[in-house]
C-alpha cells in the first residue's frame, strides 16, 4: 500500500511573498555545486580540444560504463531501428513530423532589399549555416521528440549536414527510437556520446567528430555548462535549465486536469518547477491530494515528489489580472491558461515561452505535435529570449551598394562622424572618393 502524502504543495495568498518565492524558483540552478561542475567541465573540454579522439574515448568510458569504438552508430543501424517500431509509433512520428515540418516552413526568415533615397541599394541575405550538431538527451529518459524539434528546423534552414550526439547505455546502445527518430529525419551521422565531451568533440572536433557551425538541444548541467563555455567557438541555441510550468486557472478549470499538467512537468526532473496561479482557493486546497491520487501508480512518483517538494508552489490571488502579472515576473517556460475566456488573459501576458489556451490545449501537445518548437526559455529567460527556430541553424549578411550620387550625399557626414571618434582614415577613405568624383565632375565639364 502506497505511503499517504510525503509533501504537501505550499499554499502562498500574499502577492509580495508569492514574487519572492517564483523568484526563488528561477533561481534554482544557482548553487555552490555549480562550481564544482564547472571546473569539471572545463577540464573535460580542454582535454577534448588537444587529444580530440582519446579523450573523448576515456570520458565516456568513465562516465558511461563503455567503450564507444566505433563512436559513431552504424548507419544502417538507423533505418533498422525505425523498422523495428510498431506501426502505431512510426504513424505518430510520421504525423508529429508533417507537423512540425509545416509550422516551421513559415517560420523562413525572407531577404531584404531596400533602395535608398539616392539610388543606393540595401540588403540582407539569410544563409543556412554549414554544419549542426544536435545533443540529444539519454539518462532518466531519451526524447525522439527533441531529434525532431532540433533537427525539422535545421532541415527546413537549408543546413547540409546534420550530425547527433546522444548518450549510450553501458552496453553502447543508443536508445532505439532515437535512432529511429534519426532516420525519418534524415540525419545519416549519429555518434554515441553524452555529456560535456560530446559538446567539446562537435565544437573542436576530433579525428571521428567533424567540428559544427551550431549545437543546439538540452542537456544536464554538464551539458549546459559546456554549451556556454564553448560559445564563440560555435553558434548555440540557448543554456536550457531544468523544465516548468505555471498554470494559472479560475473557477472553470478540472482539478484532475491541473494536477496531471503539474505532474507532466514534475515527471522530468527532480528540479523541474511547476506552479499553479490561481483565483479559485477550492482549487487550491484541492490539488495535492489529487497529486497524491494520481501518483498512486506512477512509474516516476520519486521524481515528481522531489520536484513539487522543492520547487512545487501554489498561489492564491483576488483577480486574474494578479494572477497575469506574477506570471510575467516568473516568465515560465510552459504557461497554460486554465480560464474561462484564455485568448482575453493571453493579451495581458508579455513573458512567456509557450502559451496554451484553454482546457483542450495541454502542454503535452506542444511537447509532440502541436508545430511550434518545444525547445523553450527557461529560468525566466523568456525575458529576453524565445524558442528554437529556422533562424537558429542561419546567419544573415547585410549588402550594401552605394552609388556615387549616395557617396556624395552622404559622405560629408560620414567623414565628421568618423573625425568625432579620431579615426583619420575611416574619413580619408571617403574624402578621397569625394575628391576623384569632383575631380572627374569639373573635367567632364570642360570643353573639348
Amino acid at each position: 500500500m502506497e505511503n499517504p502524502a510525503v509533501f504537501s504543495l505550499r499554499i502562498v495568498r500574499d502577492p509580495e511573498l508569492a514574487r519572492k518565492e517564483l523568484k526563488r524558483l528561477i533561481g534554482r540552478m544557482d548553487n555552490a555545486q555549480q562550481w564544482k561542475v564547472r571546473d569539471q567541465v572545463d577540464a573535460i573540454l580542454f582535454d577534448v580540444r588537444n587529444r580530440g579522439d582519446a579523450a573523448i574515448i576515456q570520458f565516456t568510458e568513465q562516465f558511461d560504463g563503455f567503450r564507444p569504438e566505433p563512436i559513431v552508430v552504424p548507419e544502417d543501424q538507423l533505418e533498422r531501428a525505425w523498422r523495428a517500431l510498431s506501426k502505431n509509433l512510426r504513424d505518430a512520428l510520421e504525423q508529429a513530423h508533417r507537423r512540425i515540418t509545416d509550422f516551421h516552413q513559415c517560420q523562413r526568415p525572407a531577404d531584404i532589399t531596400v533602395n535608398g533615397p539616392y539610388g543606393e541599394c540595401l540588403g540582407r541575405r539569410w544563409r543556412p549555416v554549414d554544419r549542426a550538431g544536435l545533443y540529444i538527451p539519454g539518462g532518466r529518459a531519451a526524447y525522439p521528440s527533441t531529434v525532431l524539434m532540433n533537427a525539422i528546423p535545421a532541415r527546413v534552414a537549408g543546413v547540409n549536414e546534420v550530425v547527433i550526439c546522444s548518450p549510450a547505455d553501458q552496453s553502447g546502445q543508443v536508445n532505439p527510437v532515437v535512432l529511429a527518430a534519426s532516420h525519418l529525419v534524415g540525419v545519416h551521422t549519429v555518434f554515441r556520446l553524452g555529456g560535456a565531451q560530446a559538446i567539446a568533440a562537435m565544437a573542436y572536433g576530433s579525428d571521428s567528430v567533424p567540428k559544427v557551425d551550431v549545437i543546439s538541444g538540452p542537456g544536464n548541467i554538464y551539458v549546459t555548462l559546456a554549451k556556454q563555455a564553448v560559445y564563440g567557438q560555435v553558434g548555440i541555441d540557448s543554456l536550457a535549465g531544468p523544465s516548468e510550468i505555471l498554470i494559472i486557472a479560475d473557477e472553470s478549470a478540472k482539478p484532475d486536469q491541473v494536477a496531471a499538467d503539474l505532474l507532466a512537468q514534475a515527471e522530468h526532473d527532480p528540479l523541474a518547477a511547476a506552479v499553479l496561479i490561481t483565483t479559485n482557493q477550492a482549487l487550491a486546497d484541492k490539488i495535492t491530494q489529487e497529486i497524491e491520487q494520481q501518483l498512486v501508480t506512477h512509474p516516476r512518483r520519486e521524481i515528481c515528489r522531489a520536484s513539487l517538494s522543492n520547487w512545487g508552489l501554489i498561489v492564491v490571488c483576488k483577480n486574474l489580472e494578479t494572477c497575469a502579472q506574477l506570471s510575467d515576473g516568473f516568465a515560465p517556460e510552459h504557461l497554460e491558461l486554465l480560464v474561462e475566456q484564455p485568448e482575453v488573459l493571453a493579451k495581458q501576458i508579455q513573458h512567456a515561452g509557450a502559451i496554451f489556451l484553454g482546457p483542450w490545449s495541454p502542454e503535452a501537445v506542444g511537447d509532440y505535435l502541436a508545430g511550434p518548437n518545444h525547445t523553450l526559455p527557461t529560468c525566466g529567460t523568456a525575458r529576453f529570449s524565445g524558442a528554437l527556430s529556422v533562424e537558429t541553424f542561419m546567419r544573415h549578411t547585410s549588402l550594401i551598394a552605394f552609388n556615387r550620387a549616395a557617396l556624395e550625399a552622404t559622405g560629408l557626414a560620414v567623414q565628421k562622424l568618423a573625425e568625432s571618434e579620431g579615426l583619420h582614415s575611416h574619413a580619408e577613405s571617403v574624402r578621397l572618393r569625394l575628391s576623384e568624383s569632383a575631380s572627374l565632375s569639373y573635367e567632364h565639364r570642360q570643353p573639348r
